[in-house]
């Protein structure tokens, strides 16, 4: 843990303000949900993820899918990678660049219709958006040898996701 060397006061409503440079510098957006837990004496304040606290049913999923359908499929929260088939296993923990941000921010989906080279793997890609009532979560990604039934199972893997996180 590193020391920051800001001090701040908490207010009469028990609010303290978490600086721009630090927000910035862990990419907490305006609006997003923290975690707040106590060890010893300390309080921590630590990036929520809905999608790593179903890490075990992102990992179950991608394993069914690729056993069943040889399809291999990342999961990704806003940030990282979650959950990989497992022939992708190295994938695991990946930072997500700039362009699976945007298209997290931009809730967009993406069905390559030539092989792309994206997370230094050459495939067809196809990307949904795993959108709850709260925000836009992170993504499922397919990638195959054909574009053929992606988009199918790509959704089944989305809806699936959304129903356990709803319910969490």
């Amino acid at each position: 843990m590193s020391k920051s060397g800001i001090t701040r006061r908490i207010d009469e409503l028990g609010r303290i303000v978490v600086p721009k440079e630090i927000r910035y510098n862990l990419g907490i957006r305006d609006g997003e949900p923290l975690e707040i837990y106590t060890s010893d004496n300390q309080i921590i304040i630590k990036k929520y993820s809905q999608v790593e606290n179903i890490k075990d049913t992102s990992q179950n999923i991608c394993n069914i899918i690729y056993d069943s359908c040889n399809l291999s499929i990342i999961i990704t929260d806003r940030e990282k990678v979650i959950a990989t088939s497992s022939n992708l296993k190295e994938m695991q923990d990946k930072k997500l660049d700039d362009y699976f941000k945007n298209l997290i921010d931009d809730r967009e989906n993406y069905i390559s219709t030539n092989k792309d080279i994206k997370l230094g793997i050459n495939a067809y890609f196809t990307i949904l958006p795993i959108i709850t009532s709260i925000d836009c979560s992170g993504l499922v990604i397919i990638l195959s040898e054909t574009n053929e039934n992606n988009l199918k199972y790509a959704k089944i893997v989305q809806k699936l996701l959304i129903q356990k996180l709803d319910i969490v």
